[in-house]
This record gives structure tokens, C-alpha cells and sequence, in this order.
């Protein structure tokens, strides 16, 4: 499973991106991966299926919301 976290430099999402990578390695055998780009963007991608974006929900995820979608992905 790859999970991607793409996250907006200019606007210092890094703090909330470098947040998400070790409850999902607690939870899962996965290790999630960070990529940096701008637009004000916060994604997040499992096996290169979008299951998070800022654009849509105008906030950054909880834990639990990626967790049920990397749950989904793996039935």
C-alpha cells in the first residue's frame, strides 16, 4: 500500500503533513510519504486513489478519517 501526503509549502502545511506519518506506521504496515508542492493544497492519495483533499473540505484530516479510508481501500 502507498500512501502520499502532498502538502502546500508556501502556505506551511508541513506541521499538519509531518503529523499524519507516524500514527498511520503505528496502525498499519505502511509507511506514508511526503511531497511537497504549492497551491494551497492538502492531499491525501492511497495507491494513487485521492481519498483526502483540502479543496473539498476546506480543513486539514483527522486520523480517523484516514484510517477508515486506508480500511476501505483494504477490503
Amino acid at each position: 500500500m502507498k500512501i502520499q501526503i502532498t502538502y502546500c509549502a508556501d502556505r506551511n502545511y508541513l506541521p499538519q503533513a509531518s503529523s499524519l506519518p507516524a500514527p498511520i506506521k503505528e496502525k498499519y504496515p505502511t509507511t506514508a510519504h511526503l511531497k511537497e508542492t504549492m497551491g494551497g493544497v492538502f492531499f491525501v492519495d492511497i495507491d494513487n486513489e485521492r481519498v483526502y483533499n483540502n479543496q473539498e473540505t476546506y480543513r486539514f484530516p483527522e486520523d480517523a478519517e484516514i484510517f477508515a479510508a486506508i480500511d476501505k481501500l483494504k477490503t
